[in-house]
């Protein structure tokens, strides 16, 4: 968590210098700080949530809580990053978040290091290597683990896609009046918040009124992920019979965000259901690897495909994410959290 914070310090400063070659630098080291910050915090709140004995019925509503203020920080964001911008020009965004990425740094440094179960092969002192070819072994040899890092693949690579494809989408259908992409953009954080605070709730009708508090989570994800599913088939097939639909794809974008912050808590429970403490972070890292590979390919859509046959992909992965969520439902039983010896 230290090292991202730096990482992003200097990735921001970098930003400062008109050099092809220094900002070609950032981006690589930005490749490397956004895996880290998909995975190193994950893990550590995790980890110390169970270090100190903290109920696992917490973890959810924390997931829940993270979604909630993801999707109102961003709103906040943008809100200050339109009045740096005005006071600083186009580095201002970019001195704001030195700013904030130190104060975060500040916070980081007061927090205990954790390093997963100790009892699991002693990973406080085996290496970074170590760490990464246990990781790869229970990913190969439990198909549940490998069934959720398959299913975050394909659902945040679908989401990334999405993200590359709502902007050019929307102003090319030329509404009257134009796009205004920064109340739309509020629009779509706001259902990521609202997504979040619909997390518990949902979690609560599965587990009392369609099935058992064991497959709740699970369910959960599959209904998540059907309806992000069904949101891209509405552009999809907009676009491809329709001239006049701006209002359909508006709402369906709407919808898949909300989605969005909807399975970002399960998600999150999930890992934390299936996914050993000492291996959280190897494995999350792991799966970022094919994750990459769906997002390189669904980017390199947009530039050859068209706009509609693009949704129809994503539509697509989120599809196939929610069958094979469907198959963690259907054989999901209480997980007991066995140690190693």
């Amino acid at each position: 968590c230290i090292v991202y914070c730096v990482l992003e310090i200097i990735i921001n400063w970098l930003e400062h210098y008109n050099s092809f070659e220094i900002l070609l630098l950032g981006r690589v080291m930005g490749g490397i700080s956004t895996n880290l910050l998909f995975s190193a915090f994950e893990s550590w709140m995790t980890t110390e949530h169970r270090k100190r004995g903290f109920p696992e019925e917490w973890l959810g509503r924390t997931y829940s809580e993270c979604s909630i203020g993801n999707g109102t920080t961003a709103i906040l964001a943008g809100v200050l990053a339109q009045f740096l911008e005005d006071r600083f020009d186009h580095i201002g965004p970019f001195r704001g978040a030195i700013a904030l990425t130190t104060l975060a740094l500040l916070l980081v440094l007061r927090w205990e290091e954790n390093y997963g179960e100790h009892e699991a092969g002693g990973h406080e002192t085996s290496s970074l290597y170590r760490q990464f070819t246990d990781g790869w072994k229970l990913v190969v040899s439990d198909s549940k683990v490998f069934r959720i890092g398959l299913i975050q693949a394909l659902s945040e690579g679908g989401t990334y896609t999405f993200v590359f494809m709502w902007v050019p989408t929307l102003l090319s259908m030329n509404p009257p009046g134009g796009v205004p992409t920064g109340c739309v953009f509020s629009a779509l954080m706001m259902a990521i918040t609202i997504g979040g605070i619909a997390f518990q709730p949902l979690e609560h009708f599965f587990s009392t009124k369609v099935s058992s508090k064991e497959r709740a989570s699970e369910l959960s994800a599959f209904f998540s992920y059907m309806m992000a599913s069904a949101s891209m088939a509405v552009p999809a097939i907009c676009l491809c019979c329709s001239a006049n639909c701006f209002s359909k794809v508006l709402i369906s974008f709407i919808v898949i965000e909300f989605c969005c912050g909807l399975s970002g808590p399960i998600a999150g429970t999930l890992r934390s259901k299936y996914v050993p403490d000492a291996y959280q972070g190897a494995i999350l890292n792991i799966f970022r690897l094919p994750l990459n590979a769906v997002v390189v390919t669904g980017t390199y859509a947009t530039d050859v495909m068209e706009h509609y046959k693009v949704f129809g992909l994503v539509s697509g992965l989120f599809l196939i994410a929610a069958v094979i969520q469907l198959t963690l439902a259907m054989g999901s039983k209480e997980v007991k959290r066995v140690k190693k010896d």
